[in-house]
Formats: structure tokens, C-alpha cells, sequence
């Protein structure tokens, strides 16, 4: 049985800018403004020009145009370009808006509208999909990540539960372990996580990945910086394009201060916004001549994100306002613009860190609530908390 793992991830990719350059506006809607690289000679390339093609001559094709839509998304993935998920969205135009689609629609409806943090209508979806196909994994599995980045915990475990009868033994503890860290529960999730991937040394690729980032994750919020670099590396050794787990990866790497590692892990890979970034952060501890036109260039494509009325990628232009622009009062607003919609570890951090940068611990409290609440094991975070408490302090 094959899973398409669409875990919510920051998808940060905003297209290329030009770091000074104005805005441009097209005169009309169909004018082209950049023809996305097709490698002629990449027999999967050219399988997918040929869907194209087919559904083109057969509009009318939902198989079709639901395959030609899945392998849209599967790019998306891997090149944290949007752009792939609004062809996705084309190639499902004539089912689109339908109040009852195909449950197969359904599902890919859910994923795009998952993708562009439309988290509601995402899960009207599934609970129409899940009514219709109880034991539809892909739809459990997606029910979970998104119920788990708003923070209601209980309601995924129960997605992931469902997930256990109907998956495999590593996918349903990848579900599971990327919950349960995050409620008090890391040191034992982590084990039996552990555990279940050597036990399952044939497992799918993708579900492997998922299951070593978490490991990786979970292993760098319980300061265990040894087991946290082995699984990155075997997670990289797997070969997936993945900039999710090269953006954590970097992340990792930033926190134990190796801001040359991640120079050479991602100075051929800045497409994507999440990787600049991390690169720009790095070539700035390096004091490198190249870290200026970075931030520029960052810059420049968050700006163009505004003017598009982008507002799913909040949490990267925090950071960039916090640790690029030495914005710490803005950094702290779109910091918590961001909390209201993703509660995830790495957006508390964020919090965190801007409220002290402001001087501002009471704009913290949300977090801080929540960190108690929840009982998240995380040595970065608790140092951050103690700070702010003693701040907080009459």
C-alpha cells in the first residue's frame, strides 16, 4: 500500500526575486511570467507533459486529472514551489467546486486547501471524504498533521489511532510519535518510534523519512544533539528530495552553532525561501560578503509574497524581521499573527524569542500557557520560558 505523505510543512518557496527590483504587473491574465524547468530528458518529466497533454484532449477525466493533480502535489513537496499546487488546483477546475465531489477529489481538495492553511475547509473535506471512506488512510493520516498543527492534540491522536488499523506499523507510530512529543510524552514516543524503524528495515522510503525526521526532531528538543545529527544524516542518506527536512536540518545545525555546515548543505539550493533563509542566517554568522545580497534578495521576495496577499508564510518573515531586519516589534507581531494560526514547536520558539527581543514577556503569555498546558519536552524552549517568567515577575 503506497501513502503520499503530505505532512504540513512551512511550504516557504514565494518565487524568484530580484533583490531592488520593482513589482511587476502583467497585462493580462494570461500573459506567462516564467515557464517552470521541465528536464526533457527526466523520463518522469516527460510521463508528466504527456498527462498534460492527455487531459488537455480529455478535460473530462478525472482519473486522469487527479493523477496528473497527485504528481503536482508530489513536486510541490519536494520543490517548495506553490506554484505546483495552484497547477494541481487547474487540473481539478471542473470538479473543484462541487459540494459533493468524487471522494478522490475530495481528498486532493483537502490537501491544497491544507496547503494554503485553509485548515477549516480542509477538514470539511475530509470528515465528507471520511464519511463516505472510513477507512481512507491518506484522509486520517492528513485529519492528523493539520489537527495537529492547530493544537488539538487529543483529536489527532484519535486520527492517528484510526491511522494504526488501516496503515503500516511505521507509519501509524510516525503519526503518533509526532504528537506525543509534543505533550510530556517525547522520551517514550521516541523510543517505540525508534524502535519500530529498526524493526522495519524495508519499509517505504517516504514513510522512513517521516519517521527519522521525527526521531531527529524530538531527539534536538530533548538536547540529545548526537542522536538528533544521526538521524538527519539518515534521513539525508535516503536520497528524497525533501526541503522540509533540510530546513529542519539547517535549523539543527544553526542551534549548535555549525553555520559552516549549513553553507555547504544549501549554498546550490536557495529556490525555495525556508532554505534562503537558513542560508542568510548562517552566511551571517560567517560574516560573509554574500549574506547582504541574501537578505535582499529574501527581502525582495517577501515583499512580492504581500503584494500576492500571501499571508501563509508568517512564521519565515517573523524570523526574518527578528534575526535579518533587527525588527524585534514586528518580528513579535507577525511572531503572534502566525501562533494564531500554527502551534507548533517551532512557532512558540519564535514567540519566545521576540517577546524578549522586544522587551514586550506579557505578549508571550499565550505560549507560555500553552507550554505548561501541554508539557512539551523541549530544552530551548524551557530556557526561553524561565527568561520570560523571571521577567514576568513583580
Amino acid at each position: 500500500m503506497k501513502f503520499h505523505l503530505l505532512l504540513i510543512v512551512t511550504l516557504l518557496a514565494m518565487g524568484s526575486g530580484m533583490a531592488g527590483a520593482k513589482p511587476f504587473v502583467p497585462d493580462d491574465d494570461g500573459q506567462v511570467l516564467e515557464r517552470l524547468p521541465f528536464f526533457t530528458f527526466s523520463p518522469e518529466m516527460r510521463e508528466l507533459r504527456a498527462w498534460r497533454n492527455d487531459l488537455a484532449d480529455n478535460p473530462g477525466d478525472r482519473r486522469l486529472a487527479v493523477r496528473l493533480a497527485w504528481r503536482y502535489v508530489e513536486l510541490g513537496r519536494a520543490e517548495a514551489d506553490p506554484r505546483y499546487y495552484g497547477y494541481a488546483q487547474a487540473a481539478l477546475a471542473p470538479w473543484w467546486n462541487e459540494s459533493q465531489p468524487a471522494p478522490e477529489v475530495l481528498l486532493l481538495r483537502a490537501t491544497l486547501r491544507q496547503n494554503r492553511h485553509d485548515f477549516s475547509e480542509a477538514l470539511a473535506d475530509l470528515e465528507k471524504l471520511l464519511k463516505v471512506r472510513p477507512r481512507a488512510a491518506q484522509a486520517w493520516l492528513t485529519r492528523a498533521v493539520i489537527l495537529g498543527v492547530q493544537g488539538d492534540y487529543p483529536q489527532a491522536l484519535r486520527s492517528c489511532l484510526a491511522l494504526s488499523r488501516l496503515a503500516t506499523e511505521l507509519l501509524a507510530n510516525a503519526c503518533s510519535g509526532s504528537i506525543l512529543g509534543v505533550v510530556g510524552q517525547a522520551q517514550a514516543s521516541y523510543r517505540m518510534l525508534d524502535a519500530v524503524l529498526a524493526e522495519n528495515p524495508e519499509a517505504d522510503s517516504r514513510e522512513r523519512l517521516w519517521a527519522l525526521t521525527v526521531l531527529a526532531e524530538t531527539a534536538a528538543r530533548l538536547g540529545q544533539p548526537q542522536a538528533a545529527e544521526r538521524h538527519f544524516q539518515q534521513a539525508l542518506a535516503l536520497g528524497l528530495r525533501d526541503v522540509y527536512v533540510l530546513a529542519a536540518y539547517a535549523d539543527f545545525l544553526l542551534d549548535e552553532n555549525r553555520p559552516a555546515a549549513v553553507s555547504a548543505l544549501l549554498a546550490d539550493d536557495i529556490r525555495p525561501d525556508s532554505l534562503l533563509l537558513r542560508l542568510a542566517l548562517a552566511e551571517q554568522r560567517l560574516h560573509s560578503p554574500q549574506a547582504g545580497q541574501y537578505r535582499d534578495t529574501l527581502r525582495a521576495r517577501i515583499q512580492a509574497s504581500r503584494l500576492r496577499g500571501d499571508t501563509t508564510h508568517l512564521g519565515n518573515e517573523a524570523r526574518f524581521a527578528l534575526e535579518l531586519a533587527g525588527q524585534p516589534d514586528e518580528a513579535l507581531r507577525l511572531a503572534l499573527a502566525n501562533w494564531s494560526v500554527q502551534r507548533e514547536p517551532v512557532d512558540a520558539r519564535l514567540v519566545l524569542e521576540a517577546a524578549l527581543a522586544a522587551h514586550a514577556p506579557s505578549a508571550a503569555r499565550p505560549v507560555l500557557d500553552w507550554l505548561e498546558k501541554t508539557g512539551l519536552e523541549d530544552v530551548r524552549l524551557a530556557a526561553l520560558s524561565q527568561n520570560l517568567r523571571r521577567e514576568l515577575r513583580p
